[in-house]
């Protein structure tokens, strides 16, 4: 299927989920679907949860720390005793404590940051009771914080913003499992495998080669993978691999099955605060950046490979074809890594460190902007409303007036709020990259010298500061140094966000609405949406140009020219 065709399936795909998912998910957390309440019930009396009790910031905070931190030491255990458990039968070793502690990290974080190689590291009972598992619920926790952060702009007077527990099962049961198992299904269906059988050994009778074929429960693992916006694979090749990703179909349903939750968000937010224009306003702004950035990458990769030419190659009507599957080619690679770096998945059918340097720049500065176009579940909602918050303050200052959104007043607290959640992550992946360049351990990473090796470094911290979890293939990043600082970047990226989005909710909540006034700054039109642009570019621009001038741009700038 051609770039133009893939395109116009994909709006067509999308526009389907903003309306009926949407629907669907606002009904679920509405609590207006209880076809599994017979599901549901056993779940509650086990965690011993009031269903009728609401919970304030602090308490849904508190909460999902705790689960996390459960979740948490059950993988980690899982992985350091993979030696002495089941469904091993290729009798792998057990995980070594950094590497297991990264991983466990990554997972929860939903970043799926993998240092690893999943079919020689991981048994099936670590690949499924341990990471598997972890991608439905911290996609779930994900998807419920930006669940109750809506609820603190919809609620008036109100001190709660929803009960975690209840929200999070509802998230899995009734929107991760169903739809991932549908997907999972598909994929079967098309050729990827979904075995417990152990690996497959062939003799190949012409040259007289024995081949070992990995193989495993992967087709769902894949699918979660994608509709949960989790990226970690079975295999170490990812999407580019044919038993995860077998055909042109399964790669366009992987690219919709990544921006379905992201995009149909935007209409439960227009539904839940009673105005579905301030949705479309949040929608347009992702859609904006997104189509801009698929036409930077898809124009980059289209280009002549620059080191092929410098070998005196200079016909390359394909464009860059370096690390791309042949079966997908550079268009559709670029579609499908903007895709995958724009939100939190970090999923790759193809080699992103073979991108050409604007490639690669476009690939790295979708993760810098905070992965808003249209982000993660439930996170790239929950991240560009901090912008707006700060995009409306100065919308406030610049007409003189009290700034206010969906008929609340912004304050000081809100600024603030907003303020740490947006700057985290910058701060985290600037100051461990530069520790990594500026120390001997850091410094073994990079395979390549110059820009080059800088970028991996780069991209390595700015994925997993912002919980993206795919790499620049070029890092060794299988080392104590880099398991334990990826691990920082990526508990960062992710509570030191999370934690300033619920307070804001909480301090939301308790406001009143104010009637709208002639002097009101208006949130749901064209000048608002080009404002919150401005504000994402310019953070994300000023931010990080200057490690990107050392990098991607002095690169591209070393072959003479910049396109």
């Amino acid at each position: 299927m051609s770039l133009a065709l893939t395109l116009v399936a994909l709006l067509i795909g999308l526009a389907i989920c903003w309306r009926f998912l949407g629907s669907y998910m606002t009904a679920v957390f509405e609590g207006r679907v209880r076809f599994l309440n017979s599901v549901e019930r056993p779940i509650y009396r086990f965690l011993r949860v009031d269903v009728e009790s609401e919970q304030s910031w602090q308490r849904y905070a508190t909460s999902m720390i705790v689960f996390s931190g459960v979740i948490l030491t059950v993988t980690y255990t899982i992985l350091v005793l993979q030696g002495h458990l089941p469904l091993n039968p290729q009798h792998l070793a057990s995980v070594n404590p950094a590497l297991a502690f990264n991983t466990s990290v990554s997972f929860l974080t939903n970043t799926n940051w993998q240092n690893y190689a999943g079919e020689t590291t991981m048994s099936y009972f670590s690949q499924v009771m341990g990471l598997e598992f972890q991608q439905f619920v911290s996609a779930g926790v994900g998807l419920v914080v930006a669940i109750a952060v809506i609820r603190g702009f919809a609620n008036r007077g109100k001190p709660t913003i929803g009960n975690f527990w209840l929200d999070l099962t509802r998230a899995v049961i009734y929107i991760l499992i169903p739809f991932s198992f549908v997907l999972g299904v598909i994929f079967v269906a098309q050729g990827s495998i979904d075995s417990f059988a152990g690996a497959i050994h062939v003799h190949n009778s012409l040259n007289g080669v024995h081949q070992t074929l990995a193989s495993g429960p992967v087709a769902f693992m894949e699918s979660i993978k994608q509709f949960g916006t989790n990226g970690g694979g079975f295999l170490n090749a990812n999407s580019a691999h044919p038993l995860e990703n077998p055909t042109g179909l399964t790669n366009f349903l992987s690219i919709l099955a990544i921006l379905a939750i992201p995009v149909s968000l935007t209409y439960v937010f227009g539904k839940m605060v009673g105005a579905l224009r301030q949705g479309v306003a949040v929608l347009a702004a992702m859609a904006l950046l997104f189509g801009a950035w698929v036409g930077l990458a898809t124009f980059a990769e289209s280009q002549a490979n620059p080191a092929v030419a410098h070998a005196g190659i200079t016909s390359q009507p394909a464009g860059n074809m370096e690390g791309k599957e042949v079966r997908f080619g550079p268009p559709l690679s670029a579609l499908f890594g903007v895709s995958s770096t724009m939100t939190s998945t970090g999923s790759a059918d193809a080699s992103y460190d073979s991108f050409t340097p604007l490639g690669g720049f476009a690939l790295m500065t979708g993760m810098m902007l905070g992965e808003v176009s249209p982000g993660g579940v439930g996170s790239g909602l929950y991240t560009i409303l901090l912008f707006a918050i700060i995009a409306v303050f100065i919308g406030g200052l610049m007409i003189g007036r009290t700034p206010e959104y969906l008929g609340k007043k912004i304050q000081a607290r809100e600024v603030k709020l907003a303020g740490i959640g947006v700057l985290v992550m910058p701060i985290t992946v600037l100051i461990l990259t530069a520790i990594a360049v500026a120390t001997t351990a850091g410094r073994a990473g990079p395979l390549n010298a110059g820009p080059h090796g800088f970028s991996e470094v780069l991209y390595a911290y700015t994925s997993q500061g912002n919980n993206n979890g795919s790499a620049f293939g070029g890092l060794t990043g299988n080392t104590p140094f880099y398991n334990v600082t990826g691990a920082i970047a990526m508990l960062l990226g992710r509570f030191g966000v999370i934690i300033p989005a619920l307070a804001l909710s909480g301090s939301l909540a308790h406001k009143k609405v104010v009637p709208a006034g002639l002097g009101s700054f208006r949130t749901d039109n064209t000048m608002f949406v080009g404002l919150l642009l401005g504000v994402i570019v310019i953070v994300g621009g000023l931010t990080f140009f200057p490690a990107l001038a050392l990098g991607p741009i002095v690169e591209q700038l070393s072959h003479g020219r910049f396109w």
